[in-house]
């Protein structure tokens, strides 16, 4: 079957995308390594959403289950827990291959993000042998937290507004190498406002136990500080797992897809958006991938249908 347009990635970037080509009536398919949703799914599900237009807030995944109803409604197909690996020409289209089989389209949209993440690691002693036990990286459930003493590590939004969503529930520290928090200057004000201990200038060096976490062993401004805490969510980032795009043909600037303003990438037929791109002020935030993936997508209606007034 010859598609008029594959997006590999079914983050908000890639699932946009598809809502846009729909609207086009472009046959799309939509390719995801993992599940549908990206980070927004994966890791931050309860991650509270306040810089999306139309919401005063939001969570992360009801935001991405809203992108993937609409996506499905609008008649994308999405295949789940399949990774593409590959993209050769034939003839005047394009085939993208993957670990299930291979695909025929006319354009291809790039929305990869980061490529296939995995949440960064503080590197502390015991931080392997707890995880699950008391160690996580991403929220657990409410449940699970009621009463605890839990460290939240981390000086961004996500690991400031974790703590906020578990304040209530808890007693919640939050522990930053900095001396000041890098998240947006409204969070920072409710975490000084909230319940909320926090140890700047300092980071876990140990995390002991038996069968579980049962104290942390924090280094403060060159002094070792041993207190009790029966979970630590770290929450510093996350790590690429990404494919090297280089052997797809594609120009890369330190490792992500060079686009123009049309998000047409150096190959012919294929776009790309979100935070798999560079280009020069470029501003990873969703709604800024979501703007990239309608463009990208109106891009690639144009090369798929040449319509008479993009001539």
């Amino acid at each position: 079957m010859l598609h008029d347009l594959i997006i590999i990635g079914a983050g908000p970037a890639g699932l946009t995308a598809g809502i846009y080509a729909r609207t086009r009536k472009l046959s799309t398919l939509i390719i995801e390594a993992t599940t549908a949703g990206g980070q927004l799914a994966s890791l931050y599900p309860e991650k509270s959403i306040e810089n999306w237009p139309g919401y005063v807030s939001t969570d992360a995944g009801h935001l991405s289950s809203n992108l993937i109803d609409h996506a499905r409604t609008m008649g994308c197909e999405i295949r789940e827990h399949e990774r593409a690996s590959g993209l050769d020409d034939k003839n005047d289209h394009l085939v993208v291959h993957t670990d299930k089989g291979s695909y025929e389209a006319k354009a291809v949209i790039l929305a990869t993000g980061m490529g296939l993440f995995k949440p960064k690691k503080i590197g502390a002693i015991g931080e392997d042998k707890f995880e699950g036990k008391g160690v996580y990286y991403k929220m657990p459930e409410m449940e699970y937290l009621v009463g605890k003493e839990v460290i939240f590590v981390g000086g961004g939004n996500s690991a400031c507004e974790m703590a906020l969503l578990a304040c209530e529930k808890c007693d919640a520290c939050i522990v930053h190498r900095r001396e000041a928090f890098r998240a947006d200057e409204v969070i920072v004000e409710r975490v000084h406002n909230a319940d909320i201990e926090t140890m700047m200038n300092s980071q876990v060096v140990e995390i002991k136990g038996t069968d579980h976490v049962e104290s942390v062993v924090l280094k403060q401004d060159g002094k070792l500080i041993e207190r009790k805490a029966d979970a630590v969510v770290v929450n510093i980032g996350t790590s690429n797992v990404a494919d090297d795009m280089s052997k797809w043909g594609l120009e890369l600037e330190e490792g992500l897809i060079k686009v123009d303003t049309d998000m047409c990438t150096s190959r012919r037929g294929v776009f790309a958006c979100g935070d798999a791109v560079a280009y020069k002020g470029k501003y990873k935030q969703i709604v800024v991938a979501c703007g990239e993936a309608a463009i990208a997508s109106n891009s690639a209606y144009k090369f798929i249908k040449e319509p008479y007034w993009a001539k």
